[in-house]
């Protein structure tokens, strides 16, 4: 293929290198159909992970021991729900009738990559194949409902996620920041004119490799390329700014970067967005944990947690609004010699609600100490499940993988029949 008059083979890749950039090749977008204000209500069902990522101590937030050599110093407080959690957790306490704990998750990764990549996809880490995460699996499921939908179907919020695996790039999630600030999307210094004549440039350059038969990634490419065009002209763009939230709201939501992500993330519900992950670091508490919850990490989730489930359901939104809050694992029941918490994935807590979920329950048990699953154990794969059906997606949906094999949705896992009606 011939490279056009007065560009260098090594200037081209250069330039494919910063329109990639300028694509964040994380979009999708959908079908060039502006909404109106009619549109919202065929909105559609919605899910917002708030994802821990470090690895949480659930023992000490949604499954206290008071009273054992394990249980650290917190003390477990009543809800709005059948349920007791920590009381650091206020806040959260008053909308827990909205929010179920998953108290018997048993897993089987305790290293952070193994178990981020098993807690988003439902499958262990394989090198011959690479699984789609939740975010990609649902905004592939659920984009064809909503033709209005010009921003992509799947967005994370202050942080990377797990990617499309086989679904391929179209599916991988679009990540802004915290505050909605999309990078590399504005051109700016360039005008119209010298914008049009580079896309011209690239996409002659495109079609080249394209006609080649190269595989399936300079297809990608255009797709995204020809979809960020649209992208940067939508009006739908407005649902990024949070900015222009009354300060009322994002002070109930709280003034840091997971609060403000949590407000974006109702903004991208009100717009049509299937997925949404907002992300929350800093969990791997291996020395002083129980500082840290109560003085920093514990008061900036509780507020924004609750302020999400309220604003959600005083704006009619939470019944279509799955909510999910996980990690990927916990933390040892017994407390290490610098008074912090190990790596644990045999007994702990996720949480989840709305969208139809039954509320203000505990499902599953742990012992006395935490050490251990006491009743019917679950899984990421059962998790998955569960929020699946709750959002209408078909559990019997089987995928081809790139090398031909089936690969079922959330890995076959079952739904845990106390969540669901």
């Amino acid at each position: 293929m011939s490279i056009p008059t007065g560009m260098s083979r090594r200037h081209f890749m250069k330039h494919m290198a910063g329109a990639s950039a300028m694509v964040a090749p994380a979009m999708m977008m959908g079908q060039s159909i502006r909404a109106h204000a009619a549109d919202l209500t065929s909105r559609g069902k919605s899910c917002i992970l708030l994802w821990m990522g470090g690895g949480p101590s659930t023992m000490d937030i949604w499954d206290l021991k008071p009273g054992q050599t394990t249980g650290g110093p917190f003390r477990p407080i009543s809800t709005a729900g059948d349920l007791q959690i920590t009381e650091h957790m206020p806040k959260t306490a008053k909308v827990m009738n909205n929010l179920s704990v998953v108290r018997s998750m048993s897993t089987r990764e305790a290293d952070h990559g193994r178990g981020r990549y098993y807690m988003h996809t439902g499958y262990v880490p394989n090198p011959n194949i690479e699984h789609p995460g939740y975010g990609s699996v649902i905004a592939h499921e659920l984009f064809d409902q909503r033709p209005y939908l010009e921003i992509p179907p799947f967005v994370s919020v202050g942080g990377g996620s797990v990617g499309p695996g086989f679904l391929g790039m179209t599916w991988a999630p679009f990540t802004v920041s915290s505050n909605g600030q999309v990078r590399n999307l504005k051109m700016q210094g360039m005008s119209d004119q010298t914008l049009g004549k580079r896309l011209e440039m690239l996409k002659l350059v495109e079609n080249g490799f394209i006609s080649q038969r190269r595989g399936p990634a300079a297809e990608d490419h255009a797709k995204i390329l020809n979809k960020t065009v649209n992208l940067m002209t939508s009006e739908q763009m407005k649902a990024f700014r949070v900015n222009e939230e009354p300060d009322a709201m994002k002070e109930m939501y709280g003034a840091n970067g997971f609060g403000q992500g949590c407000l974006l993330a109702r903004r991208l519900v009100e717009a049509g967005v299937p997925f949404i992950e907002v992300d929350l670091g800093g969990w791997d508490n291996h020395a002083n944990i129980f500082n840290t919850l109560s003085d920093n990490k514990l008061p900036v989730m509780d507020q924004a947690m609750s302020a999400l489930v309220t604003d959600l359901e005083q704006r009619g939104l939470l019944q279509d609004t799955t909510i999910v809050w996980m990690g990927e694992f916990s933390r040892t029941p017994r407390i290490n010699g610098n008074t912090g918490r190990d790596h644990w994935a045999r007994s702990w807590s996720t949480v989840v609600g709305g969208g139809g979920i039954n509320g203000g329950i505990a499902v599953g048990e742990t012992s006395a100490d935490g050490t251990r699953v006491e009743t019917e154990p679950y899984s990421a794969e059962d998790l998955m499940a569960t929020v699946c059906r709750a959002m209408g997606i078909s559990l019997e949906t089987t995928f081809t993988s790139k090398n031909g094999r089936p690969m079922k949705i959330a890995n076959g896992g079952k739904v845990i029949k106390e969540l669901v009606v």
